[in-house]
């Protein structure tokens, strides 16, 4: 048997806290060392809106990075449209992430 320690990575902890045709809200944290790679968000029909607001920045890493921003408040408070823009989140390298995620899907 070997000394080593056998370490289980945190997941991806997702609540929905509202949940319609036309709106979702969700409160999501992300680990440490968790990272969110580039993509574009799919949808059958229509536009998607997402605001996301940042509750918990980790210490370091963690940054949101988005092709096109509609606004982004203080590095908070975000508002893009991530069925046309391609988004993703730096690695989280010391602490976590924690934001409230409302999506609204237009017709």
């Amino acid at each position: 048997m070997s000394g080593g320690l056998t370490v289980q990575k945190a997941k991806v902890t997702t609540r929905i806290l509202f949940r319609s045709r036309y709106l979702n809200i969700y409160s999501v944290r992300y680990p440490e060392g968790h990272r969110v790679v580039p993509h574009v968000d799919m949808i059958a029909e229509g536009r998607l809106y997402k605001l996301n607001y940042v509750l918990a920045k980790p210490k370091r890493g963690g940054e949101f990075i988005c092709d096109k921003n509609i606004f982004n408040l203080f590095g908070r408070v975000y508002l893009f449209r991530p069925d046309l823009h391609q988004h993703q989140v730096s690695r989280i390298e010391k602490g976590r992430r924690w934001l409230l995620s409302i999506a609204l899907t237009t017709a």
